[in-house]
């Protein structure tokens, strides 16, 4: 796909649409399978932004499934960093492997519309909360505990600053909200009284242990994963399957090592110019319809994705070639 150029909604695909969220598509591609679609939209404060971000879509599908390849390999070849026993939901993000499982994609009419930005996928029953892993003291944890002292309801040691590690990292899950809804902390009990202790402690294990392993390899890349979000789901035989997106820039906070502090709030390699030139806008209260972006925002978060994605994968986006899923699976 050329450079600048933001791919059109998903609507026209040939398949049946089971769900459309704030950036992805889910569709019913038969026999047990759906197609996970990324867009190029883009939300802001919860709220969707009329502009599309070139190839945001791309890089949210090929870093997924980039990290899916390694976490399968860490699952495969013994306990690392408390992944082993891992499943994860992916099938194929090989455009032409997608092609030939489902046949009405095979029109190159509309391959501009999936290719690269598609991950076919195995279904699930979703579970019921969002798997947080945190790192550093930010975002929706840092407003919490400067105005109560704690995370979830439970203290945190005073004196804390914004950005400061948290040592151990900790995890801190969340209610899956509705669409245009904050999601919630909640304590570790409440997993427990929505799934029962053992598949609470088994989502703990592979959330910290997913999180380690991103934590290390960003940092041999000269970033920081403050903190991410996990999905698991249920396969057919009642065991875990990690779903939906992995170690994105949209699921994940990520700085740059250089110029960090605790004490700051740190720049991130994601939507930030965004949310930035949305935060000058004077007299928007959040709710839509929101300001248009300017040109140059959008250019500057292609720019933000672009360049985690480089970091992370040492390749550029069109050279990459995702990986075959194997023992992850």
């Amino acid at each position: 796909m050329a450079h600048g150029f933001a791919a059109p909604d998903t609507g026209l695909l040939p398949l049946d649409l089971v769900n459309r969220g704030k950036v992805r598509e889910m569709y019913d591609a038969g026999d047990g399978l759906l197609l996970m679609v990324a867009s190029d939209r883009v939300s802001a404060f919860d709220v969707v932004m009329e502009e599309r971000i070139p190839r945001k879509g791309e890089v949210l599908t090929q870093l997924t499934a980039w990290w899916l390849g390694r976490l399968g390999a860490a699952a495969a070849y013994g306990p690392e960093g408390g992944v082993e026993g891992l499943r994860h939901h992916a099938v194929s993000a090989d455009p032409d492997e997608i092609a030939r499982r489902i046949p009405a994609l095979a029109d190159p009419a509309l391959r501009p519309l999936w290719a690269r930005r598609s991950l076919l996928v195995r279904r699930t029953r979703p579970l019921p909360v969002e798997c947080v892993v945190r790192g550093y003291l930010s975002g929706s944890a840092w407003q919490e505990y400067r105005a109560s002292g704690t995370l979830a309801g439970e203290p945190l040691p005073d004196g804390m600053r914004e950005a400061e590690p948290l040592d151990p990292p900790l995890f801190s899950p969340a209610t899956k909200a509705e669409l245009g809804d904050h999601d919630e902390n909640i304590a570790f009990e409440g997993v427990v009284e929505r799934l029962g202790p053992d598949r609470a402690v088994e989502l703990r294990r592979l959330s910290l242990g997913i999180y380690h392993l991103g934590r290390r390899t960003a940092r041999q890349r000269g970033i920081l994963l403050a903190d991410t979000k996990f999905e698991f789901g249920e396969d057919e035989d009642g065991r875990i399957v990690l779903i939906d997106e992995v170690l994105t820039p949209d699921s994940s906070r990520y700085w740059p090592e250089e110029g960090y502090a605790p004490g700051t709030n740190p720049p991130s390699l994601d939507k930030q110019p965004v949310r930035d030139w949305l935060a000058l806008q004077p007299g928007w209260d959040r709710t839509p319809p929101p300001p248009a972006l300017p040109p140059e925002v959008v250019a500057a978060t292609t720019a933000r994705y672009l360049e985690i994605f480089r970091r992370l994968t040492g390749s550029e986006l069109d050279d990459f070639v995702p990986p075959e899923f194997g023992g992850g699976s």
